[in-house]
């Protein structure tokens, strides 16, 4: 374990150096949080706009008009990919993991701080280009986020598939790009820029979560900007990777000889680790501010910590559970079903080590923790209906329907916000140096939490029912009337939950320069972010490299003068 020698000492001094291109991983890991912010809300509008389609699909929108079949696909489309990518990706990794690793492992900055400002421009240049592809002649692309070929691949193939997705394929490949320069930055900051004392199994979880999280982009992320390359030679250089042989309104094709299936591989091998770059490190941060606010060490620690590992390792072999309609064979469905609900068994785990570790605790009921409490609220409710979704009995059924949706927008997508409202309720004292409203975080909370349960459960029941998915219509359709009003409730459930993500952003901004005053450690934890100035000061620790001698969750010490030792008090007294 070493100091970083590379790491600027003195804070640059101009705006642009400062403020835009800086080297500062916690300027960077701001500006990442507020391009997530951003594009939170278009992917909510997005969805929107989609809700009120599916109940009034002859209503003409102000600044919007009609919304014709091709402008529905093409919302499903931009709404899944700018919320996996720009949002679930980005925020709790690059926003808080870029803000919070390096202060937590003791480090002065990033291993390589111009290569972490590069990523973060990267990426935003993936969002500008993503968010063109409304902008272009035949608009955004059709073909959903999953980007199946021979649709996605053939150029004719429908409207906003020619420029448009093309620029959507480019974004992801851009995005990706950005991803691994990004995981080698953390991979190489956590095992090599730890402050003394500070051992793996001293890390709090939140880092670990961080460090999984990087390892499964760098294996993931390549393999996407490989699938993304062949899939722009298919559209633009006359190559059959993905396009078999083809007729397109009455008009054959001249690719022959590839494999729609090979997208499938790819992409999936891709997309169900990326499952979990989304909520591990909301994992983390439910770890974390559950132990803090119930008074009590993480139940299980290192249990928690090969959890975690046993996620990142099955992760990459469960895959084929997305493509049980592909006609694979039953041998491999079989073994693609075993493994996914092997995949249970850790999530169990971590399960029921949060429950443990908030049982008999005194706890404090804080904004923070009733999101970290809804977090594993939404994770089980959402998982729950995983283990239907493994068996390729029940899959070909549920898999077309609002089943699937509704299952991976519960564990994957709101479960992963919930972790990132945590986790900026909880260090925004430190990040801003001010308190946020616990009132209108508690109102927030409550709207959101009622609301997200009223929005994804009836999809449930609808899928259930024979609701299909990626339909722009349905309300002609006879055996579907009587799901009408359940959609309808859905809608409006829906439009007051996004409403109340403002109270959210007033509250945020507001915060920021009119919030009281933030102590150094308002929460009273442990972790060595607490340790240091409010905000911390540039290279994090005033020049002084603290020493770790306890673990990251010392809460209910016996012996100790406060409740809690933090980690780089002296090593005197009793610890867990």
């Amino acid at each position: 374990m070493a100091t970083a020698a590379t790491v600027h000492s003195h804070a640059p001094q101009g705006f642009i150096r400062k403020y835009i291109f800086s080297l500062d991983h916690k300027v960077i890991g701001i500006q990442y949080y507020f391009l997530a912010l951003t594009s939170v809300f278009i992917g909510m509008f997005l969805s929107l706009l989609m809700r009120i389609h599916m109940i009034w699909p002859t209503v003409s929108l102000p600044l919007v008009g009609d919304i014709k079949p091709e402008n529905y696909l093409a919302l499903v489309t931009m709404h899944g990919t700018i919320m996996v990518f720009f949002v679930l990706t980005t925020a709790p990794q690059g926003g808080f993991g870029n803000y919070f690793l390096p202060i937590q492992i003791g480090a002065p900055d990033m291993a390589f701080p111009v290569l972490n400002m590069l990523s973060f421009w990267t990426t935003f240049v993936g969002f500008v280009v993503i968010v063109a592809a409304f902008f272009v002649s035949g608009g955004a692309p059709l073909h959903g986020w999953t980007g199946y070929p021979p649709l996605s691949a053939v150029q004719s193939a429908g409207p906003g598939e020619g420029l448009g997705a093309d620029l959507w394929i480019t974004s992801i490949a851009i995005f990706c790009v950005a991803s691994l320069m990004g995981a080698l930055n953390f991979i190489t900051t956590t095992l090599d820029l730890r402050a003394k004392g500070m051992t793996m199994m001293r890390m709090p979880l939140t880092v670990w979560s961080w460090f999984i999280t990087a390892i499964l982009g760098l294996l993931a992320f390549g393999v996407l900007l490989s699938a993304g390359i062949l899939l722009l030679m298919d559209r633009n250089l006359g190559t059959s990777f993905y396009v078999p042989l083809v007729v397109v309104n009455g008009v054959q094709m001249g690719h022959k000889g590839g494999s729609p299936l090979l997208w499938q591989h790819l992409f999936w091998f891709f997309g169900h680790p990326e499952v979990y770059i989304a909520i591990l490190p909301g994992m983390g941060v439910a770890s974390q501010v559950l132990s803090t606010f119930s008074r009590k060490p993480i139940f299980g620690y290192r249990a928690m910590v090969y959890a975690m590992l046993s996620i990142g390792f099955f992760g990459f072999m469960v895959w084929g559970h997305h493509m049980f309609m592909s006609g694979m064979s039953p041998y491999s469905a079989f073994a693609f079903s075993l493994l996914t609900m092997c995949i249970g068994v850790p999530s169990a785990i971590k399960t029921f080590n949060w429950l443990g570790t908030m049982y008999k605790g005194r706890i404090r009921f804080h904004t923070p923790m009733l999101y970290a409490i809804g977090f594993v609220s939404l994770f089980v409710s959402g998982g729950l209906s995983g283990p239907f979704l493994a068996q390729p009995v029940l899959d070909i059924q549920l898999h077309d329907t609002a089943f699937v949706p509704a299952h991976f927008h519960l564990i994957m997508g709101v479960a992963a916000i919930f972790g990132i409202f945590a986790a900026t309720y909880y260090w925004f004292p430190k990040m801003f140096g001010r308190m946020m409203n616990e009132t209108l975080g508690r109102i927030h909370f409550f709207i959101t939490l009622a609301g997200t349960y009223a929005i994804f459960m009836p999809m449930h029941y609808a899928g259930m029912a024979g609701q299909t998915r990626r339909y722009s219509q349905f309300t002609e359709v006879a055996y579907l009337q009587k799901l009408i009003p359940l959609n309808t409730f859905i809608t409006y459930a829906a439009i007051i939950t996004i409403a109340a993500q403002f109270i959210f952003v007033i509250n945020l901004f507001w915060s920021m320069f009119k919030g009281p005053k933030a102590s150094d450690n308002p929460w009273e934890a442990t972790t060595l972010e607490w340790t240091t100035a409010t905000p911390p000061p540039h290279d994090n620790f005033g020049g002084v490299t603290p020493v770790v001698n306890h673990g990251p969750y010392e809460y209910g010490v016996p012996g100790a003068a406060k409740d809690y030792v933090m980690q780089n008090d002296p090593a005197t007294g009793a610890g867990h």
